[in-house]
C-alpha cells in the first residue's frame, strides 16, 4: 500500500516560490519545473525508503534536472514533505523544520 503524500505550509510555499521564479526566466520553465517536483514526489511515494535517513528521520530527495531537493520524513500513515529546497541551500533552512 502506497502511502499519501502529504506537503507542509512551508514546503508549498517553497514550491511556489520556485516555480515563479523559473516561470520569470522563461514561460513555461516554472512549469517544467513542477512537472519534475511531481514526478520526485511519485518517486519518493513508491519506494520512500530508498533515500538515506540524514537529519532526524528526515530524507532528501533530489531532482533531475533542477538542483532541489525535497526534505521528507516517512509516518505510519503517510509521507509528510518538511521542504522543497534549492540544494545550495544550507542545510540549516530545512533542519529547523524537522
Amino acid at each position: 500500500m502506497t502511502k499519501e503524500i502529504r506537503l507542509r505550509e512551508e514546503a508549498e510555499a517553497d514550491l511556489e516560490e520556485a516555480s515563479v521564479w523559473y516561470q520569470q526566466q522563461r514561460r513555461g520553465l516554472g512549469y517544467e519545473f513542477l512537472d519534475e517536483v511531481v514526478t520526485l514526489l511519485h518517486s519518493i511515494q513508491q519506494n520512500p525508503v530508498a533515500y538515506p535517513i540524514v537529519h532526524r528521520n528526515t530524507r532528501p530527495a533530489l531532482t533531475k534536472r533542477f538542483p532541489f531537493g525535497a526534505f521528507y520524513r516517512v509516518e505510519s500513515e503517510h509521507i509528510v514533505i518538511v521542504a522543497i529546497m534549492h540544494a545550495s541551500r544550507h542545510p540549516s533552512r530545512w533542519k529547523v523544520r524537522t
